[in-house]
């Protein structure tokens, strides 16, 4: 399918490219404009200085050139952009001066994100971003016509399950069955409830305040308030906005999810790609039974599975996640011993510890506790550290890697404990590995 009005580009060893929708030079017609409004945030004292310099001829002429400038790099941009889907993977070529061609082996695609800022919605266009395993960073095609985004979506998804090429376009989207939805009034009183968004909140109104007394400088004041009030507004209306209409879906292909209120995102969480998953819960949610769902997928950026939903709620969605999988009830998890408020305070009765026979779970936290759970299949590594405090008090930390590159920590435990837990989890992650069913699409 190629967008109405432009021409289908030539075939390249025998495989048609295609270009992307005709309003993306819109978009990158904005780099040029982005680097000069990124230096003048990086030094607002010199761009001020400049600025005063400039007569109104002298800013004339220069919108004058950076406007047409900008437009003609966009629109070369898009011209020197082509994608073609082969019958063993998508080739992208991208690059005005230096050429570069990403070579996408279809089978080594674990999702696919459909994003819609709100621009390219009332556009009617978006934007797919591929999560490719072992890629450091997710490839992208923005933008496509809304209705051919889709159905390259279902097509790649099918031709990575293993559909013949013949065959893969017709599969089309995979049926999806809904398992919740997260009401906005939920969300919003959930954000009232956490300490993060009232303590950048204070911040961005008492910090500047104190420089202005202190340097009677606006541009200090603006250069700390800025970033100040956009921290507090992602940690309050920002995840508001995004995380609206929150909707987790089942279907053959992983949980897909849609939210946001704006800019609206449809994600899959891979299926078997799941590396830990962690179960948030801040000190004020907790008497409402309220929690929050984080994961780590191996190459994806895919953060968030539940952003507030009751416990009960939380652990059915987790099952499906990592099948196999439950939940250690909080009374099985084992404190590290008295002796630990040697080498933490207080704080030494947040830290938790349960494994069963499919899961490492370590818990910290006092008033914002973090459950880690790592299926023993996805463990990477296993390590046992200790330092001099801990070694005086007869302590050590167990520390597994995953696949995500990330680390779980059973913090304080008994040295003899986890000398024992280390060679037992190197032993459960040998056998998890060798029993865990593949990583397939629609198994």
């Amino acid at each position: 399918m190629t967008a109405p009005g432009t021409a289908r580009p030539p075939s390249v060893q025998g495989v048609t490219e295609r270009r992307l929708h005709p309003v993306t030079p819109l978009r990158r017609a904005w780099a040029p404009v982005a680097v000069l409004a990124g230096w003048a945030v990086h030094d607002p004292d010199q761009a001020q200085r400049q600025l005063t310099r400039l007569t109104t001829t002298t800013l004339l002429v220069g919108l004058a050139v950076l406007i047409p400038a900008a437009a003609l790099y966009g629109f070369l941009t898009w011209w020197f952009t082509h994608f073609a889907v082969t019958d063993t993977e998508l080739r992208i070529r991208t690059g005005l001066l230096f050429r570069r061609t990403a070579h996408i082996r279809l089978e080594r695609i674990q999702a696919i994100d459909v994003t819609q800022p709100l621009l390219a919605r009332v556009a009617g266009v978006a934007k797919l971003k591929l999560d490719v395993v072992g890629a450091a960073k997710k490839d992208e095609l923005a933008f496509l016509d809304a209705d051919e985004a889709r159905a390259l979506r279902a097509e790649l998804l099918a031709r990575a399950a293993g559909f013949a090429p013949e065959t893969a376009h017709e599969v089309g989207e995979a049926p999806a069955r809904q398992l919740l939805r997260v009401e906005p009034g939920v969300l919003a009183v959930s954000l009232l409830l956490t300490g993060a968004t009232w303590a950048t909140l204070a911040a961005a109104v008492v910090v500047p305040a104190l420089l202005w007394f202190a340097t009677h400088s606006l541009w200090t004041v603006l250069a700390t308030a800025v970033p100040l009030l956009g921290a507090a507004g992602a940690s309050s209306v920002g995840r508001f906005v995004g995380e609206y209409d929150w909707t987790v879906a089942e279907s053959p292909d992983g949980l897909r999810i849609d939210h946001g209120l704006l800019d609206r995102a449809h994600e899959t969480v891979p299926p078997g790609r799941v590396q830990t998953v962690r179960i948030v819960e801040p000190l004020l949610w907790r008497r409402l039974g309220w929690t929050r769902v984080e994961l780590d997928v191996a190459g994806s950026s895919n953060s968030v599975l539940l952003p507030v939903v009751p416990r009960e709620v939380a652990e059915s969605v987790i099952a499906r996640v990592l099948p196999g999988v439950t939940v250690p009830p909080r009374s099985s998890l084992s404190r590290p011993p008295r002796r630990a408020g040697g080498r933490l305070p207080v704080w030494w009765r947040g830290h938790g510890l349960a494994v069963t026979d499919a899961v490492f779970a370590a818990r910290h936290g006092l008033l914002r506790r973090r459950l880690a759970l790592v299926p023993h299949a996805k463990v990477q590594s296993v390590r046992l550290t200790q330092g001099p405090w801990q070694r005086a008090l007869r302590l050590a930390d167990v520390r597994v890697d995953t696949g995500a590159g990330k680390t779980v920590s059973a913090r304080l435990r008994d040295a003899g404990e986890a000398a024992e837990l280390l060679r037992a989890q190197a032993e459960r992650s040998r056998t998890g590995r060798r029993d865990a069913r593949p990583d397939r699409w629609m198994a």
